[in-house]
């Protein structure tokens, strides 16, 4: 889900986010609103990073503290989440939360400009982000978009990434595009033809897109977005955290699996549940988070063949490659060194 330059959420998820700005209005923006904290018997509390204000794409996380899953695994966690304009891995480095919930593309990206942070589970199976045009344009492949104009919130995050790794499945560039950086304003851009194709979210610009009657399509690659060579949003700690509190890191990405496993299976429980975490929400509200919790299901699915967070190591291999090709790591990174299945249940 993101972020501005270095900061906020992947809007993978900010999108997941904008699941409608009424709800987003009636969320607290008070960077420490916490659920209830967990329970469990003594040990230091855990603090997870949820980086964007209370709002329906961290329904997982709502689930496994509301079922008791942190409790039963012995464990106090806090929920941490973080306003409009905190770094997204400013929580991290200051050693206000022991883990964070950001894409893996963002996490390999940090660890080039000097943050230690490793991926040890991957919650979206499947990349987020699509390329959106009008249902009735004549844009059908990625080659059609040359001297196009393309709508992105700004030149950072999983949509300006998703920008990049889709254009060159079509082998362009940007500079065979126009690309104008638009804010999240993805809908009145499109709606008012001032694009002719926007990046945004499958669960959240398209839900928006359909709910407010207009019709749109993604543009995909010949393999799709299962196939770009980025790895989406997942849990980071430090190389520091994984030493000191492995154990309960590994209990806790058991627990807020669990806790993906139930929201997958039951998503109107899902978001009964997150009414509690999420202030204001009103009956419209809530049909609005359900048609986007709907939508992220399919994303949180593993493969047919899959296990439940796993890190896969040909994505992460692509995405290094990917990633440095399109100078956007500051340094050379070995892929290894920002990703672990070692804390998977």
């Amino acid at each position: 889900m993101r972020m501005r330059k270095t900061s906020r959420r992947s809007a993978g998820t900010i999108a997941l986010l904008l699941a409608g700005s009424t709800v987003l209005s009636a969320c607290s923006s008070d960077p420490s609103a916490e659920g209830a904290q967990g329970g469990g018997d003594g040990g230091k509390a855990l603090t997870v990073g949820l980086t964007y204000i209370p709002n329906i794409q961290f329904a997982p996380f709502y689930v496994a503290q509301s079922k008791g899953y942190y409790k039963d695994a012995g464990l106090k966690v806090n929920l941490r989440h973080h306003s409009f304009t905190d770094d997204l891995f400013g929580g991290l480095t200051a050693g206000k939360e022991d883990l964070v919930y950001a894409g893996g593309d963002e996490m390999l990206q940090a660890r080039t400009r000097g943050l230690p942070v490793v991926d040890i589970a991957t919650l979206y199976h499947t990349y987020p982000v699509a390329m959106l045009v009008p249902q009735d344009s004549p844009i059908r492949t990625v080659a059609d978009l040359r001297g196009r104009r393309i709508g992105t919130p700004g030149p950072y995050g999983e949509t300006y990434f998703g920008l990049l790794a889709r254009l060159k499945s079509g082998g362009l560039t940007t500079k065979d595009v126009k690309v104008q950086n638009i804010g999240f304003t993805q809908q009145a851009a499109l709606a008012g033809k001032r694009v002719d194709a926007v990046m945004g979210y499958l669960n959240n610009d398209a839900v928006q897109f359909q709910q407010a009657g207009i019709k749109v399509r993604a543009v995909e690659g010949a393999a799709g977005s299962s196939q770009l060579p980025l790895v989406g949003v997942g849990l980071g700690a430090t190389d520091k955290t994984l030493k000191q509190q492995g154990d309960a890191v590994r209990k806790f990405v058991a627990a807020t699996l669990r806790g993906v496993r139930y929201t997958v299976e039951h998503p109107e429980e899902a978001v009964s549940i997150s009414k509690a975490f999420i202030p204001g929400m009103d009956k419209k509200q809530e049909e609005s988070a359900l048609a986007v919790l709907q939508a992220t299901v399919p994303l949180m699915k593993p493969p047919a063949s899959g296990r439940p967070g796993r890190n896969d190591p040909a994505t992460w291999d692509r995405m290094a490659v990917f990633m440095k090709e399109q100078n956007l790591l500051d340094k050379p990174v070995r892929p290894t060194e920002a990703y672990t299945n070692s804390y998977l249940p």
